[in-house]
């Protein structure tokens, strides 16, 4: 159990229910698409953002990345920091079948990845909260993850390999790629990668 002092955005109740034996905390519930129309509870989300900033916590599908962005837009003012669940495909519990897009959402997340999640967000961690940093998206496109043939799949191996969703886009993954790695951490990643 980690305490967290920003309040944490998830989608759903059974999300909130599961985050909740992970972490001490505020957390605040989307719920799902309606976030887009309650501006009360955006007003709610705002006023953390500005004071102690927030954490957004989506499922890693398509639907999920919808809200990640509003919620990102919405917030003009405040700090936000974006932990990112993996992609691993199953159903949850209490469910009939899976999702659309067959993978697990936070509520289907065991806590030891909820936890690692947090951890690589810069969330956490003992060492420091601070971002490691020197990663942009000029980096990435240098690297072979933007721009040039073949990207896509460079850039899958590497979400894959680090436990990132597939659907992060290029900005997003050099904002939590600072978070776990400095620039030369990265270059001697992908140099390891091209050896194998």
């Amino acid at each position: 159990m980690i305490n967290i002092d920003r309040a944490v955005i998830v989608e759903g109740k059974y999300d909130k229910i599961k985050l909740s034996s992970v972490i001490n905390g505020v957390i605040l519930c989307t719920d799902g698409f309606r976030i887009f129309k309650d501006k009360e509870k955006m007003s709610i989300i705002r006023h953390y953002a500005k004071k102690t900033g927030i954490i957004i916590l989506t499922d890693s599908d398509s639907a999920g990345f919808k809200i990640r962005n509003y919620l990102k837009g919405a917030v003009k003012d405040g700090n936000i920091i974006n932990v990112y669940i993996p992609d691993i495909f199953g159903k949850e519990r209490r469910k009939t079948a899976p999702s659309k897009e067959g993978k697990l959402g936070v509520e289907g997340m065991s806590e030891e990845v909820l936890l690692d999640a947090f951890r690589r967000a810069g969330v956490a961690c003992t060492e420091s909260k601070t971002k490691t940093g020197g990663i942009d998206k000029m980096l990435l496109y240098e690297l072979g993850f933007s721009g040039v043939p073949d990207a896509s799949e460079k850039r899958r191996r590497l979400l894959e390999r680090l436990g990132l969703p597939q659907l992060m886009t290029t900005g997003a993954l050099a904002d939590i790629l600072n978070t776990m790695m400095n620039a030369d951490e990265l270059i001697q990643l992908v140099n390891e990668e091209g050896e194998q």
